[in-house]
């Protein structure tokens, strides 16, 4: 079996552009995988990157090769050591695809492949269900939808505001004033006075704040009973996130941000970090997920992994997710499908089979998730062929 031909999609779909890569071989089976850059910059130049790695190394390439061909482009794209987001998102994409193809040739769901499962299904968390909230009582109110959908476990960014586009925007200063820092903690201790004592509620601060400030603020949550604080710094300011961790009684929560098992190191090191957030469509795929896992197993810390991307980034998480022993919960973004211009491109929308705060892990061979030519083919970006 060789790889023959390798197409890349740029999506449009409400608030997201989805990379999407296709990979077909000669035998005629094909995968699909998702380079995670869906959401904020930088989606044509992640498609770029696929049509470069496919053009200079893909076509002609044994498929089941899937370790090899991972190594040739770490290691001859040159920008891969100490690279970011666009090189390894092109990297995922690929590896992605080729797990799909050996499950499909081998008529098995990827999770077989990785040793099989430890779960049937993956506990989840709504995040993206608060964007339009400003006041504390915006966010006991918007809490009100997931809750109703069976969500046990929610994420929110308390420091974030509505943008005049409908989305986020964090802090860029680096403080707040008393007023902001008064809502900042006003907003969640709403949010849990509303849901109860039972619901999980994980917190983002996008590592916005000084150092002092974050600690300060997060001492102020350790009363509210918070799973998780995520990013209360930036990821790869080891010294902050080491003071944080010893001054806030609360776990942290940080991997969107890092890239493949070596950019992790440093991090898992420093004991700093509870739960570790690898991102399968930026951080090198699923074989380099399961090796950040295994890692933070051996620091004794949970993997819950990030997820803001299109319906094939999370069909493809599941099954490193449904493997891996030290998993805890997964992120979904329900609701993408509300925006005006949102595009199901995809057979299955795992988003959609969600019951009670549970996914069931798909039992279709591959990554059991397929695209809809009709529906996707206008946005075809690249062709490679052989």
């Amino acid at each position: 079996m060789k790889i023959r031909k390798v197409q890349v999609y740029l999506v449009e779909s409400g608030r997201l552009r989805p990379v999407i890569v296709r990979i077909e071989t000669d035998e005629g089976i094909s995968g699909i995988g998702e380079a995670a850059i869906a959401y904020g910059l930088g989606s044509t130049a992640a498609a770029g990157m696929i049509k470069d790695l496919a053009t200079r190394i893909l076509i002609g390439k044994d498929p089941h090769a899937i370790e090899a061909i991972w190594s040739e482009m770490y290691d001859h794209s040159f920008w891969a050591k100490g690279g970011g987001a666009i090189v390894f998102a092109g990297i995922s994409a690929i590896e992605q695809a080729l797990w799909d193809i050996k499950g499909k040739a081998l008529n098995v769901p990827v999770y077989q492949l990785l040793g099989g499962k430890v779960r049937d299904e993956l506990r989840v968390y709504a995040n993206g269900w608060s964007t339009q909230a400003v006041t504390a009582d915006d966010f006991a109110r918007a809490a009100e939808r997931p809750l109703k959908d069976g969500y046990t476990a929610l994420k929110c960014y308390p420091l974030a505001f509505p943008d005049a586009a409908g989305t986020v925007r964090h802090p860029t200063r680096r403080a707040l004033n008393k007023d902001e820092t008064r809502l900042a903690y006003d907003r969640v201790k709403a949010l849990r006075d509303f849901v109860g004592p039972d619901i999980d509620i994980m917190l983002d601060l996008s590592g916005a704040l000084t150092t002092d400030e974050t600690i300060r603020l997060c001492q102020r949550y350790e009363d509210l009973g918070i799973d998780f604080i995520e990013e209360p710094a930036d990821p790869f300011d080891l010294g902050a996130l080491k003071k944080i961790s010893a001054k806030v009684n609360i776990p942290i929560a940080l991997g969107e941000r890092l890239y493949t098992r070596y950019g992790f190191r440093k991090v898992l090191q420093t004991h700093a970090v509870d739960t570790v957030q690898p991102d399968i469509g930026n951080t090198g795929g699923i074989m380099e997920t399961k090796k950040i896992a295994a890692m933070a197993e051996a620091f004794n810390m949970r993997v819950a992994p990030h997820n803001c991307a299109s319906p094939v980034c999370t069909a493809a998480t599941q099954h490193v997710a449904a493997n891996i022993a030290n998993f805890s919960i997964l992120e979904i973004y329900p609701y993408w499908s509300r925006y005006e211009g949102h595009l199901e491109f995809t057979d299955r929308v795992p988003e959609n089979e969600i019951k009670n705060g549970y996914l069931k892990v798909s039992d279709r061979p591959g990554l059991g998730i397929d695209l809809i030519e009709e529906k996707i083919d206008t946005y075809l970006w690249a062709e490679i062929k052989a």
